[in-house]
């Protein structure tokens, strides 16, 4: 009973905060103390998270569970009201058991160490925060306090261009959060009662004329997070100048709360404007899959050819998302997870391979893989799950959003043929980027010159065994480039592990948000129909290639009669 009415959401979302206080106090002088007691922490949380789901979470309900609601400003009718459902269960696990790894990542961290891991501290609640809020306002402040510590991780760990691209990202996102603010206080003071409540806001009955604006800009809001075209700019300069570790937790955890926020807020609480966005949501989900692709073609920087990959990758969330089919929808959570996991792993891997090479462009690099075997088999199996090979989670996922976009008969046959083939050029340029960077760095590339031994030294020795990589020649004895360690294996493993079993059964993750997920859906084909028995011609006239479908028109025929 006692365990029933313990405040574990509560206990999840602080742990982190409030161990981190501890950090400046700690009897440690070169920061080995301090990384196994954040480690400790990540490990211990993500393990909390983890019992606490698997006894209290049900996932065949769709409602809200693991309620804590108590009294934080009562003046300002605000509450630490957290909860979690379909939605935010998955997320969290995955914020939980990407940070705890990145943490692990960044074992070799000697500059303030103390302050690194308080601010990786820090930011494990404020993403935990973000997925469990059930107040807007508490969902506002938690968005807002996760950019302070990835502005001062990037700031002052990043490369050289550090303070460019964190003030970018900063600037970027906090400008964009605005949106989410007066949107939440235009939602809570609409009608009798005024309520922070998302659930409540879910149950009240907004004009057209207020959901429209509202919903454009949460799209922009969300979008900025996202990543999506032409919103997107800050996040190739922040994951270039970003060390690995942070890197990881952009890619793996940030980039779905736009994901998260679209699908929470637009999705479930304005579900008649989705109706009108959807196909352009569906139409930036197409442009950002083959612009992502293309430029990611053009980059010689390893991170920014990543970053513009996730930026294709995300457009994948955005048709599920636009789709009005469960298949699509749950398919659009799944690529938020499955990608988390692939880029996380891809961007650790990078960092690895920067370790050694102390470069991140392709064209100093190559014939990496005689030297680094293990990272290499690493690095292509991450690579084959990001192209979506069968048996990794990106195909299920990938598959899963074209099937749903393709069976929708809220569009037009048109509109669907023109989508998909469009949406499957992306899939087609993703081969091609990543096993280009792979060729580039770990095989001999053409682009980069050969290597010359001209040191007399080296010559007199057995030329054969010499660890070639672009213009530089070292033999084995003297070669820095050593392969993966014990740890770096652990941390890839851990990751892939999860990729490929995701990949073969999918059911294991989609359990536990297919009934919400669900419940969302059937919420907007609703709003839909209502829609369009007043104006059966909504997508013809608005947006050309979508037409109402037969049944519902006749449909609307009979009622008129």
């Amino acid at each position: 009973m006692i365990a029933d009415q313990f405040p574990w959401l509560t206990a999840i979302a602080l742990l982190p905060l409030l161990a981190s206080l501890a950090i400046p106090f700690l009897p440690d002088k070169e920061g080995k103390r301090v990384r196994w007691y954040a480690l400790s922490v990540g490990v211990a949380d993500f393990v909390l998270m983890c019992f606490v789901f698997w006894q209290h979470y049900d996932p065949s309900n769709a409602e809200f569970q693991i309620v804590d609601n108590f009294n934080w400003m009562p003046q300002l009718g605000m509450n630490w009201a957290v909860s979690v459902d379909g939605l935010s269960a998955p997320l969290v696990l995955l914020a939980g058991f990407v940070t705890s790894l990145s943490i692990l990542s960044a074992w070799q961290v000697d500059r303030k160490p103390r302050l690194f891991y308080f601010l990786m501290l820090v930011l494990y609640s404020a993403q935990i925060g973000v997925f469990i809020a059930q107040d807007i306002l508490l969902f506002f402040i938690m968005w807002e306090i996760e950019l302070v510590p990835v502005y001062l991780l990037v700031s002052i760990w990043g490369g050289e261009k550090r303070r460019y691209a964190a003030t970018k990202f900063l600037l970027y996102t906090a400008a964009a959060s605005i949106f989410i603010l007066v949107a939440g206080l235009a939602m809570a003071f609409y009608g009798n009662n005024v309520t922070f409540d998302l659930a409540e806001l879910g149950l009240k009955d907004y004009p057209l004329a207020l959901e429209l604006p509202l919903y454009a800009g949460l799209l922009i809001a969300f979008g900025v997070k996202l990543a999506i075209f032409p919103l997107h700019t800050w996040l190739p300069d922040a994951h270039g100048e970003a060390s690995a570790p942070v890197s990881m937790i952009l890619a793996g955890v940030l980039l779905k709360m736009g994901g998260y926020g679209l699908i929470r807020l637009n999705l479930e609480v304005l579900p008649d404007a989705h109706v009108y966005f959807a196909p352009i949501l569906a139409t930036l989900g197409v442009v950002n899959i083959i612009y992502g692709a293309f430029s990611s073609f053009g980059q010689s920087n390893m991170k920014r050819r990543l970053a513009y990959s996730s930026v294709s990758h995300m457009g994948f969330v955005l048709l599920g998302i636009a789709s009005f089919t469960d298949l699509g929808i749950s398919g659009a959570m799944l690529q938020m997870l499955s990608h988390g996991l692939i880029a996380a792993v891809l961007f650790f891997l990078t960092g690895v391979t920067y370790d050694r090479t102390h470069t991140l462009f392709m064209d100093k690099m190559g014939g990496l893989a005689q030297a680094m075997p293990k990272v290499f088999a690493l690095f292509t199996v991450g690579a084959m799950a990001s192209l979506a090979l069968p048996g990794m989670s990106g195909f299920a996922s990938e598959l899963a959003v074209f099937v749903g976009v393709a069976t929708s008969d809220i569009y037009s046959s048109t509109f669907r043929t023109v989508t998909v083939i469009l949406a499957a050029v992306g899939l087609i340029l993703t081969p091609i980027y990543l096993l280009s960077m792979l060729r580039q760095v770990f095989y001999q590339s053409h682009t980069a010159p050969a290597c010359i031994l001209e040191d007399t030294s080296l010559k007199n020795k057995n030329n054969d065994q010499a660890v070639c990589f672009g213009t530089n020649c070292v033999l084995p004895a003297d070669a820095h480039f050593s392969d993966a360690k014990p740890r770096e294996i652990f941390i890839a493993a851990c990751f892939l592990i999860m990729i490929i079993g995701i990949g073969v059964y999918p059911k294991f993750t989609t359990q536990m948000y297919d009934v919400k997920t669900v419940a969302i859906n059937t919420q907007i084909r609703q709003s839909y129909t209502q829609i369009a028995q007043g104006n059966p011609q909504i997508y013809a006239q608005k947006f050309l290639f979508p037409q109402v479908v037969e049944p519902e028109i006749a449909t609307v025929v009979n009622i008129s009669k």
